[in-house]
């Protein structure tokens, strides 16, 4: 099983990130790029108002929004490997379709972490990170497998930053992508367990008690081999969630 994709062209039936990249054969020189993008987050909380027939406002929802700013070396930079992706590897790649699949495949992994489900992941993430990853969430409180879980909805930012081409030394072609993502947990947490993480209080509809939720950041990196004759699958190789799972 490999990785729920977008889109793509493969004889069998494509799976998460599998379609986001087409085959496209290509020579290549051994390039690297292994800095993280630094962004700059501008988290906020955002009331939204409706007004009465007396014309009063009643406040109705409370949301969080999370502006990014990145680094604009940084960014030009990596346009340059994307160029260079669709010059020798997949004439059709596109970092939005690229981003939206890595999304989903980290809100659905992330979920298997939390539920400990560690089989599901075979095809998901690379063989040898599985072994490690059981090993450091057995180590785990309830609470903190609790807060891997990602759901979509509370998926705040997301953005790439390491971006590699290269080739070892038997000439076998990789490409891989490390996507930061920024998320909001209701997991109860103790507060000196995640010192230096954003804490909102978010107010559903306007009732009842404030919900406590946690802006949290993970790490993913995915790798697909381009050599001739491979499935063209994409493989996590590297998950980390910050004050979680290092």
């Amino acid at each position: 099983m490999a990785l729920p994709a977008l889109r793509g062209c493969c004889s069998r039936p494509p799976t998460l990130l599998s379609r986001v990249l087409r085959t496209e054969w290509g020579v290549i020189s051994r390039l690297t790029n292994r800095n993280v993008a630094p962004v700059t987050l501008v988290p906020s909380m955002v009331r939204v108002f409706s007004a009465n027939r007396d014309g009063r406002s009643n406040k109705q929802t409370q949301k969080v929004v999370v502006v990014g700013i990145p680094n604009p070396f940084i960014w030009f930079r990596t346009r340059i490997y994307y160029f260079l992706i669709r010059a020798y590897f997949d004439k059709e790649f596109n970092i939005e379709d690229f981003t939206d699949g890595a999304k989903q495949a980290f809100s659905h992994v992330s979920s298997l972490l939390s539920q400990c489900q560690f089989e599901a992941l075979e095809g998901l993430v690379a063989k040898d990170l599985i072994g490690k990853l059981e090993e450091k969430c057995a180590l785990l409180p309830a609470g903190h497998r609790e807060a891997l879980s990602a759901e979509p909805e509370e998926i705040m930012y997301t953005t790439p930053g390491d971006v590699g081409i290269y080739y070892d030394d038997s000439g076998r072609k990789f490409v891989s992508i490390l996507m930061r993502f920024w998320y909001l947990t209701s997991a109860k947490l103790p507060d000196e367990s995640l010192d230096g993480t954003r804490v909102f209080q978010v107010a559903i509809g306007g009732k009842g008690e404030a919900e406590t939720k946690r802006l949290l950041t993970a790490n993913y990196e995915f790798q697909r081999e381009f050599t001739q004759g491979v499935q063209p699958d994409w493989t996590i190789t590297k998950i980390e969630h910050s004050k979680l799972l290092d």
